[in-house]
């Protein structure tokens, strides 16, 4: 009944994409490509299931049927109600406008039960000497914001971070952001669309949100860090994992295999592997799948004993017990409280 569960790509043509997500080996539309929304409920981009007994079944449709035998007995009642996550890959060819996300409290408020929207972003490929915007200058008051916004120097309040493949970044709620040009990247994030565009470099065709953003940007945030290096442990002979960023929406680890692993999924919580090297094959149930670079996997929570073989490298994406799942296993390795506090982004906001 349950099997690795693969998606057909939902792909989205904003004016800022390009073609760079054909180096993940994706077969693109014509015209640009700006995102490819891998693993969603969402209504503004529903994944189908592309292989197996399942295949043309919408994924919300799939989690109707089987509830938390698909979702997961841990997980919160509106987890199962609605899907706690989506998972993209994305193409900045160009510069994505400045912007800021609301918290879960303000989003139910304002956009109509939408959830928050928590993200990461895993760094696939930049341009030598890509960057993009994280936070505000220090000393940037909502006043100085405000002024600068009305005299069109809103740029000089931003600070830029430089980014290079491999860097991973933790955007909480209420961090004013962007992403800038050459770069590719993975975005692990809450099931959500909701984004308050404050400046689009000139651009006039998408709508600011200027006031709403003003109300959710943390003002307080000046000097939170950007980038997180994560710490690893060995998981068996030739397999690795290194958690990079965990809170209570979402944990992300980055997986490493060169030979086999064996990993269960024991009914508490489904899994997200978003193979972004090499290739491989998922054995579980007498069935076995492939994944290979460009490919986003679903784990039912309910499918059991599962096993990795290949040489791959992948992102995989859960919603936590932080303790059970993060914190147990890094104390088990050695880790102090403190370094997992200071290397895993998130972590130390939510335990």
């Amino acid at each position: 009944m349950f099997y690795p569960l693969k998606f057909k790509p939902v792909y989205k043509d904003y004016v800022w994409g390009g073609r760079n997500l054909e180096k993940l080996g994706k077969v693109l539309p014509e015209g640009i490509v700006a995102e490819s929304w891998e693993v969603s409920c969402h209504p503004d981009g529903v994944s189908v299931i592309s292989n197996g007994e399942y295949e043309g079944t919408p994924l919300p449709e799939y989690i109707s049927a089987f509830g938390r035998k698909a979702i997961g007995a841990a997980l919160d009642d509106r987890d199962v109600v609605k899907f706690p996550l989506l998972v993209k890959f994305i193409d900045a060819a160009d510069k994505l406008s400045v912007q800021v996300h609301p918290d879960d409290a303000y989003a139910q408020v304002h956009e109509n039960g939408e959830y928050g929207k928590n993200e990461m972003w895993y760094i696939l490929c930049a341009k030598p000497g890509a960057e993009l915007i994280y936070d505000l200058k220090a000393g940037t008051t909502r006043e100085l914001f405000k002024k600068a916004l009305i005299g069109a120097k809103l740029e000089s309040c931003l600070k830029r971070v430089k980014v290079k493949a491999g860097d991973v970044i933790n955007i909480p709620t209420g961090i004013v952001h962007a992403i800038g040009d050459g770069i590719v990247l993975a975005e692990v994030q809450q099931n959500s669309n909701t984004t308050y565009r404050i400046y689009d470099y000139g651009r006039t065709d998408r709508k600011l949100h200027i006031e709403k953003a003003l109300e959710v940007i943390d003002f307080n945030s000046k000097g939170r860090r950007e980038k997180y290096e994560g710490l690893q442990i060995e998981v068996g002979p030739g397999a690795t994992v290194r958690y990079l960023v965990a809170n209570r929406y979402f944990s992300v680890e980055l997986v490493d295999i060169k030979g086999s692993t064996c990993e269960t999924a024991d009914g508490s919580r489904f899994f997200i592997y978003v193979c972004i090297k090499g290739h491989g094959i998922i054995s579980c149930n007498n069935c076995t799948v492939d994944i290979r670079c460009g490919d986003s996997v679903l784990i039912p929570a309910s499918m059991g004993s599962y096993a990795f073989e290949g040489t791959l490298t992948a992102l995989k994406a859960y919603v936590p017990d932080l303790k059970q799942n993060v914190v147990e296993p890094l104390k088990k390795a050695g880790y102090t409280e403190a370094i997992m506090c200071e290397k895993v982004g998130g972590l130390a906001e939510s335990i």
